[in-house]
């Protein structure tokens, strides 16, 4: 079996130089390097490595839940976080110096450049037609998904497709990266079902259609100059990719949410990619660094007061049913101590203060003399088949509203948390018709399953951003009106900063409105109005749908 692992020195002859103004190779002979598979499949593996790479600030260490997560209402740094980058993002007040929006922005670059050598090596070379498939594929996959989050982050970002190409570049239209990411990933989904040795944690055919649905999904709810007379064509790019995953039968849910994140049950039959770790998911750190103890972890529940001011409320943990089994998947109110085992198999529990994160929590491994390291060899999951199911279900209801196909693909979703099984036959549970009588009423579900869903998972603040709901969620839907973040929080924060070294390099690219002290002319006049949120002040017994 293959396994992707780190290179170093050979990762490091591939990157060129990390900032977007990249120089064309001279470390390494890049003509005479790529002549065996041996040696592509190497340097692929230095393009799946950049997700990881950087130790604690690696993209899927720790990069994507404290941009898409830490930067919203349910999640802040806690008491014993000792870095001003992270409270910076927790506070909504990130600068174009933060150490996380260098390290994303170069990072990302990194691993698209190696992407570029790998495609323009493998087509130069002699390899057959099957060969050039499979190289190119994977490259072109991680390529896309570089660029689906840099797009996201950045809005306008420079597209490189060729090494050597980034120097003085300026930053091209969100709907050319669009283009591109699409065109790449149409490349990738040639890619074979399976082919020589193992595919576990490699990008895939179906990672490829799994992906194509979810950019179509966000393509069709971003403002850009194509308007919004792409979106419906979008939207039926965006059901019909999610259709083939789920007419292949080759996914389902896990029965159990929480085997999604279990060490010992990798890569299973919900997920369609995984980011690959082993002693690196600082997540797990990040999530639990303080262990059985209520000192606060770097990463914490949003607190909030009861509107009486009676006592502190978490809402994000509240607001989800004890029934739901995403609850205890996504939260941790107590745990067992380990190395306590009685005589008849109990043991003994530590009851927090505080509800930690739980999926990154590894009961299996950890120790009461390393909790620290519990959770750091979880994999990160990318993406998985319960999101395929409720990107079918959004696109549906945007295109022709709450139809049953869309109310199903929720329901199944639906039916997995509450534990009906199979998933495909009705509950009591379910959504009912008579429930999502409109669009609206649909988008209030969708949210609240879509957050249940991916606690800490890092999509959140992509979902806030795409809903257009980012503000009026963070000032409220935590309750943490008063806070840094609630009075912080503006319509700038739509995007990130550009890293300020690349705004020093090249003269070519420009900062987004607002992080230059912008007070006028801000182009996002009128992005939240008309747009409700499911998640401010909601309950699970305070809900907008009818009859529920």
């Amino acid at each position: 079996m293959r396994h992707i692992i780190p290179i170093f020195l050979l990762s490091a002859a591939l990157t060129g130089c990390v900032d977007l103004d990249q120089y064309p190779l001279s470390s390494i002979d890049v003509d005479s390097y790529y002549s065996t598979n041996e040696e592509v499949e190497t340097a692929v593996n230095g393009i799946y490595s950049i997700l990881t790479y950087g130790g604690f600030y690696g993209l899927y260490n720790n990069h994507t839940v404290y941009f898409d997560d830490l930067s919203t209402e349910y999640m802040k740094a806690g008491a014993n976080t000792n870095s001003a980058h992270i409270r910076e993002i927790g506070n909504c007040a990130v600068q174009p110096n933060n150490q996380f929006v260098i390290d994303s922005w170069e990072w990302s670059y990194t691993g698209i450049n190696r992407a570029n050598i790998v495609i323009d090596q493998v087509a130069e070379g002699s390899f057959t037609a099957q060969e050039q498939v499979r190289w190119q594929g994977e490259a072109k996959i991680l390529r896309a998904l570089l660029y689906f989050n840099l797009v996201r982050w950045y809005g306008d970002v420079p597209l490189v497709l060729h090494d050597g190409e980034g120097e003085g570049r300026g930053r091209d239209n969100v709907d050319v990266i669009y283009q591109q990411i699409v065109q790449d990933l149409q490349d990738g989904a040639r890619l074979p079902e399976t082919f020589d040795g193992s595919t576990e944690g490699r990008a895939t055919r179906y990672t490829a259609l799994g992906l194509l649905s979810k950019v179509y999904l966000t393509w069709a709810q971003t403002q850009s100059p194509l308007g919004e007379g792409q979106a419906s064509a979008h939207y039926a790019q965006a059901i019909a990719y999610a259709d083939s995953i789920i007419e292949s039968g080759k996914f389902a849910l896990e029965e159990e949410f929480l085997d999604n994140w279990s060490v010992d049950k990798k890569n299973g039959k919900e997920s369609l990619f995984q980011v690959q770790h082993h002693l690196d998911n600082v997540s797990g750190h990040c999530t639990f660094a303080m262990g059985f103890s209520d000192s606060e972890p770097v990463l914490i529940l949003q607190n909030g007061l009861n509107s009486d001011g009676s006592r502190y409320v978490y809402p994000a943990y509240e607001r989800i049913d004890s029934r739901d089994q995403r609850k205890a998947g996504s939260f941790a109110k107590s745990l067992p101590l380990p190395d306590t085992y009685e005589e008849d198999g109990t043991q003994s529990r530590f009851t927090f203060q505080v509800p930690v994160f739980r999926k990154y929590i590894d009961t299996i491994n950890y120790t009461l003399a390393s909790p620290n390291m519990a959770g750091r060899s979880t994999n990160s999951s990318y993406l998985r088949y319960a999101e395929i199911l409720l990107i079918r279900a959004e696109a549906d209801n945007e295109l022709n509203g709450p139809t049953a196909s869309a109310i199903e693909a929720l329901n199944q979703v639906r039916r997995r948390a509450y534990r009906h099984f199979p998933v495909t036959q009705a509950s009591a549970d379910d959504y009912t018709a008579a429930q999502l009588t409109d669009q609206e009423h649909f988008r209030w579900a969708l949210q609240r399953e879509r957050f249940n869903e991916f606690v800490a998972e890092g999509q959140h603040w992509f979902d806030l951003v795409r809903w257009r709901i980012l503000v009026k969620t963070v000032r409220e839907g935590g309750d943490v009106s008063g806070s840094l973040k609630a009075s912080n929080i503006g319509l700038k924060n739509y995007l990130f900063p550009l890293p300020q070294p690349q705004l020093t390099l090249n003269p070519n690219l420009a900062q987004n409105w607002g992080y230059s002290g912008e007070t006028s002319g801000s182009p996002y006049e009128g992005v939240e109005e008309d747009h409700t949120s499911a998640l401010v002040g909601w309950t699970e017994v305070d809900s907008p749908l009818v009859g529920y």
